[in-house]
């Protein structure tokens, strides 16, 4: 195995001179060379030149079918025409206004349709921005201070929530940051686990929040007797429910994953593809709860103080959003063909590699785990830890080097209205050779 990564690192150096070029010059300017931790890959990350539909294209003019897919934003794939072409006649008239705009007021009036939760709302530019004020409002509304998160939960680098992502969950996951005593984790999809942790801080429980489809932490879906046990004890408890769906909002449907498992969350977490592959990050909430941000009426020990940003709710973000929304709304076929290939490709990898992975996932979002340690099921992301990551990561740069598949390594796989069922034979058949 070690000789055949050193051929693929060979044949991958052959065929990206210019990125390794370019990358160089990354490297002094930009920490790692990159702005996002995860981008970077040994032994350097291609350099993208343009995209379009399913299909990366690099420097060197190599092409890539794509399942990283901006983040997972990009449900419609790379540069849909619809979205292209709204954000053209935006940027026409203006890419900045600074103060209120129509387009804020479009989009908000869609999701206010497809969110039951969504009776207020604001915005900001990234999930990250969005979870961070979450949790500042539940704290306002309770008056109490500790938030209690998922064991591999991700919600962003806020300093609120930066705590249990990485096994193992025991080590800090950074310097600088501060007063991580009021977050506690507990272990996803055991709701015994769960409730002994959360009734030991009950007093003092703002809120908890939760992915119902863990993404960083292994693509795991929740399960609805889980998210119902812990939404019970929450309200029982006067605590705040809050749902992260930044990953799985119009993901697997017109609207969020929530209202499937009737649940009733008090805060809502949305950002990627509510933004069409543009800035975003969105607060929705109940009424109640989010008049306390209200600057008008309440004085500052009262309220909280949430959302803006120089370029939140800026008119080009509003319009990509606004336009990609109306497209699912519209094309709702799109669920059906998308979640369709996501179910093809779980079955199909299981079966081509015949017990040595758990494909996991929901819809037309997937992942592979190369299991050991006597893992037979994936339901936490302490299952996940015990795989074989280092094969993973070996599978995926496989794919990048030979086959022209483009997977971020170690992580999931997110499908587009632009894949087609041929797209998943070519991933079977490379998997076949791997």
């Amino acid at each position: 195995m070690n000789n055949l990564l050193l051929d693929q690192i060979k044949n991958y150096k052959k065929k990206t001179p210019t990125s390794a070029k370019i990358f160089s010059k990354s490297l002094k300017l930009h920490i790692n060379g990159v702005s996002h931790n995860i981008r970077y890959f040994d032994p350097y990350p291609f350099v993208v030149k343009s995209s379009l539909g399913k299909n990366l294209i690099d420097v060197d003019n190599n092409k890539y079918t794509d399942y990283w897919m901006g983040h997972w934003s990009l449900i419609l794939g790379h540069g849909q025409k619809n979205i292209k072409e709204s954000i053209k006649k935006q940027i026409e008239k203006s890419w900045m206004y600074g103060t209120v705009n129509e387009q804020t007021i479009k989009l908000s009036e869609l999701i206010s349709k497809a969110v039951p939760v969504a009776e207020k709302i604001r915005y900001v530019t990234s999930g990250t921005e969005a979870t961070m004020y979450a949790v500042r409002l539940a704290r306002s509304v309770t008056g109490k201070k500790i938030i209690a998160k998922i064991d591999g939960g991700w919600h962003g680098y806020t300093s609120d929530l930066l705590k249990s992502v990485n096994w193992p969950f025991k080590e800090s996951e950074s310097s600088g940051v501060v007063n991580d005593e009021k977050i506690v984790s507990i272990p996803y999809n055991d709701l015994e686990g769960s409730l002994k942790i959360l009734k030991k801080y009950s007093k003092n429980l703002a809120g908890v929040i939760i992915e119902p489809v863990l993404g960083g932490g292994g693509c795991i879906p929740a399960t609805k007797e889980y998210l119902k046990g812990i939404q019970e004890f929450v309200h029982k408890n006067k605590s705040l429910f809050i749902l992260d769906e930044i990953v799985t909002g119009f993901r697997f449907r017109y609207g969020c994953l929530y209202p499937t498992m009737k649940l009733d969350p008090d805060i809502v977490t949305l950002g990627k593809i509510s933004g069409g592959g543009m800035p975003i990050g969105i607060i929705c909430g109940k009424k109640e709860i989010m008049q306390y941000a209200d600057t008008t009426n309440k004085k500052k020990s009262e309220r909280s103080y949430i959302g803006g940003g120089t370029f939140s709710a800026n008119p080009v973000s509003m319009t990509s959003g606004y336009a990609t929304l109306n497209y699912l709304k519209t094309q709702k076929s799109t669920y059906e063909k998308i979640n369709s290939l996501g179910d093809y490709a779980r079955k199909e990898l299981e079966k081509v590699f015949d017990g040595k992975v758990l494909v996991t996932g929901k819809g037309s979002l997937f992942m592979t785990h190369f299991v050991k340690n006597g893992i037979t099921e994936i339901t936490n992301s302490t299952d996940v830890a015990k795989c074989d990551s280092e094969m993973l990561q070996k599978y995926h740069f496989k794919m990048i080097s030979q086959d022209g598949i483009f997977f971020l390594p170690g992580k999931l796989g997110a499908i587009s209205i632009s894949h087609s069922k041929e797209d998943i034979k070519k991933i079977i058949k490379a998997s076949e050779n791997f």
